[in-house]
């Protein structure tokens, strides 16, 4: 029992610490917009408290802490700023592969508070690994890398082949990929990140031609032959990790932008009107829809995030079923996120065009993190080829 104590009593810590950084966060917002990154004093209050260090193992210092108080947390810094949470979510799922790695590894990795990994996604034909005595020699260019430029490890997810040029397959004859960590000094950077929202996560795009990694700074993500920590944490893999993430960051925008127009309302009295905005029916039927979208989708989700929880917590992989909805679940918290962002914006008016507001760039950020392959429409279909007793066509987790 004191040890369930313990444990709850840690899980709290991390919600009461982004709490007290949500001032830091929020008066920071604009500065990150602009230098399309967080900002060096953002960054080290990070590491001071620990947020970067949550999915890594404790014996590595990190805190191995529960999906849904994890989810906590990335939806609390959410509401100050977007960008701030959408990298820290993006840097804790790459910390998933420190249960993955050899110890050594791992250690040379997230030793320290510096200890921070990025990388962008696995698609096709953006690079491949040499197999050879001792690692791998590795090409490819890789983009959408949120996080990066205050990491001091970059990822990439390649197919490997011989070096007679044939692929190395794996399971169902599909191509072999193993994830490849080294130094974000050995990459060449490309700006590239530059565009309507998300700004400060700095996804730049970056390179490397022939460079040798090796075969103890590679891991097959995610590959429970390879799993060498046994914490319940890990029995989630970092799909689901990026799922629940992007989810709560997404409730985390619109319960801000929700609350902000809220108060907006009290006292705007529209161009031609006598009453305020607050006073008119129509704004207080889709206040109301929208305080049921979302309050809805996070129940949801965190239900989920929950009973995986709890089953994980019993030894057990998260069932398939379960798996289905969290996907559902991260999906919809993303979707019913943006349709309230955007109800509270056209709601504003004329008003919620400029910078100065708090309707702009939520908007922006909202509407760039739902174009994201975790908030895209087809993982609807997906789900539902299964509940129809169908093989599903789309992967539910990447």
């Amino acid at each position: 029992m004191m040890d369930l104590f313990k444990r709850q009593a840690g899980e709290t810590l991390y919600l009461e610490r982004a709490r007290r950084l949500a001032p830091l966060v929020a008066a920071s917002s604009e500065e990150i917009e602009r230098r399309r990154e967080l900002t060096p004093e953002l960054v080290a209050a990070l590491k001071e408290v620990g947020l970067f260090r949550m999915l890594l193992p404790r014996s590595l210092g990190g805190a191995e802490l529960a999906p849904p108080r994890y989810a906590e947390v990335l939806e609390e810094v959410a509401k100050g700023d977007a960008s701030t949470a959408w990298s820290l979510g993006q840097n804790s799922g790459c910390s998933m592969a420190a249960a993955y790695l050899a110890p050594e590894a791992a250690r040379a990795i997230f030793d320290g508070p510096d200890g921070i990994l990025a990388w962008g996604p696995d698609l096709p034909n953006s690079g491949k690994g040499v197999a050879v005595e001792g690692g791998f020699w590795v090409s490819g260019k890789w983009g959408f890398a949120s996080g990066s430029r205050h990491a001091s490890w970059l990822g990439a997810h390649v197919p490997i082949f011989a070096p007679n040029g044939s692929p190395h397959l794996g399971v169902g004859g599909r191509p072999l990929v193993r994830t490849m960590l080294f130094p974000r000094k050995s990459a060449r950077i490309i700006d590239d990140w530059r565009v309507i929202g998300l700004r400060g996560t700095g996804s730049d795009s970056y390179a490397v031609e022939n460079l040798f990694v090796p075969q103890e700074y590679t891991c097959s993500r995610d590959g429970p032959e390879e799993r060498r920590e046994e914490g319940p944490l890990y029995r989630f893999t970092s799909g689901m990790i990026y799922a629940a993430s992007f989810g709560s960051v997404s409730l985390g925008i619109a319960r801000a932008t929700l609350d902000a127009f809220i108060a907006f309302a009290r006292d705007k009295v529209p161009r031609g009107a006598r009453r305020t905005l607050r006073e008119d029916h129509a704004i207080q039927a889709e206040v109301g829809e929208c305080e049921a979208r979302l309050s809805s989708s996070r129940a949801f989700l965190f239900a989920v995030l929950g009973e995986m929880w709890e089953e994980a917590m019993g030894g057990n992989e998260p069932a398939f079923e379960q798996q289905v909805k969290l996907r559902l679940a991260a999906t919809w918290a993303i979707r019913n996120s943006r349709d309230v962002v955007a109800a509270a914006y056209h709601r504003a008016g004329a008003a919620a065009i400029f910078e100065d507001n708090p309707f702009e760039r939520r908007f922006r950020d909202m509407h760039a993190g739902s174009q994201q392959g975790q908030g895209r429409p087809q993982h609807f279909e997906t789900v539902g080829q299964i509940l129809l007793g169908l093989s599903p066509e789309g992967r539910m987790f990447r």
